[in-house]
């Protein structure tokens, strides 16, 4: 095995410094939480956690599974546990960058290139899914809504926001779908999106006038087009994929109930949903890495307008928080390292 070059080695050193810095930033904004969460640890029940801890497994590997299913229909085959790995991977990319899950896509596509699988193939993967968890949280977001009719606390606010949700959700599919269908539509709005995403490099890099090669672009955004219209051809194998998502939503939300079951309330399923739904579309627009602030203000006053008290939700949303970083950035966090100590990622950013 060769060794790497010197300057590869400068690639692991600087991401390195940087993740750290990225991380020491995200602790610091979230410190004041994490002591809140301390001085609540009496009064939890700490099996109800653990079992948080096997729903997040369920979790990763019904992500795992939605990829391997669909890169199964584009004649890709891809192993569990690399892909498990990558998933924990680019999860911490996730919430170290705010980026609404953009770095987290470019991080996928080149870990999948070490698999053999080419950028196009890989994006479509990652926009699939995204449509099919929008799709699928909507019949999970009705259900909220008619056990919180149950509970007799749906009010005015709680149908604007439940129907500002399922509206957006359906045009954003909707919109996904039409782009897609249409090989020029495709060229035409990713290529818009080059040419920006160029300009704003050319602000920060002036030397660099291309960091993205347009040519080149379009080539991928051609195959692109050409492997929708092979999940076109196979729409009915997109069941098991579709499934995939509603396990991943599913125990997305069951996470975040556990942590109240853990502070003794057993509150209604419907507000966790409704609220579950609103702090993750707003930590797509988030300037702060993980959605800091905005993320567990949203979900509090929604929690709150469904009818549990502040008292209860603050803590717990807090909790919840707090646990989950715990959980996920400690695996990701250590495989994205190990990603970079074996030289993957500098390799392909050099690319």
């Amino acid at each position: 095995m060769s060794k790497p070059s010197p300057k590869a080695s400068n690639w692991r050193l600087y991401v390195t410094l940087a993740t750290i810095v990225i991380m020491a930033g995200l602790i610091f904004g979230l410190r004041q939480e994490i002591g809140d969460v301390i001085s609540d640890l009496g009064r939890v029940n700490a099996f109800a956690l653990l079992i948080i801890i096997p729903i997040e497994v369920l979790n990763y590997d019904a992500y795992v599974r939605l990829y391997r299913s669909f890169f199964a229909i584009l004649k890709e085959k891809l192993n569990y546990w690399t892909t498990y790995k990558i998933c924990l991977e680019m999860n911490f990319v996730n919430h170290i960058l705010p980026s609404g899950g953009v770095s987290g896509i470019s991080y996928f596509s080149l870990r999948m290139r070490t698999q053999g699988i080419s950028t196009p193939k890989s994006t479509l993967a990652q926009m699939m899914k995204f449509l099919l968890l929008f799709v699928s949280y909507q019949p999970i977001l009705i259900l909220g809504l008619v056990l919180l009719a149950i509970g007799g606390h749906v009010n005015n606010l709680i149908l604007v926001v439940t129907t500002a949700i399922i509206t957006a959700l359906v045009i954003g599919t909707g919109a996904a779908i039409y782009i897609l269908e249409s090989r020029s539509r495709i060229n035409n709005f990713l290529l818009s999106a080059t040419r920006v995403i160029n300009r704003i490099i050319h602000i920060i890099r002036p030397h660099k006038k291309e960091t993205f090669s347009l040519e080149k672009a379009k080539k991928s955004f051609d195959e692109l087009h050409e492997n929708y219209n092979v999940l076109k051809q196979n729409w009915r194998q997109l069941k098991k994929p579709f499934f995939f998502t509603m396990v991943a939503n599913a125990t997305e939300v069951a996470a975040l109930y556990m942590v109240y079951v853990a502070f003794g309330e057993f509150v209604n399923i419907g507000a966790v949903i409704l609220a579950y739904a609103v702090a993750n579309f707003a930590g797509l627009i988030s300037v702060l890495p993980a959605g800091i602030g905005i993320y567990e203000g949203l979900m509090t006053a929604v929690l709150v307008a469904s009818g549990i008290p502040a008292a209860v939700t603050i803590p717990v949303t807090i909790m919840y928080r707090v646990v989950m970083m715990t959980i996920q950035l400690g695996p990701g966090y250590y495989f994205y390292q190990k990603a970079l100590k074996d030289g993957i990622i500098p390799a392909q950013i050099k690319t």
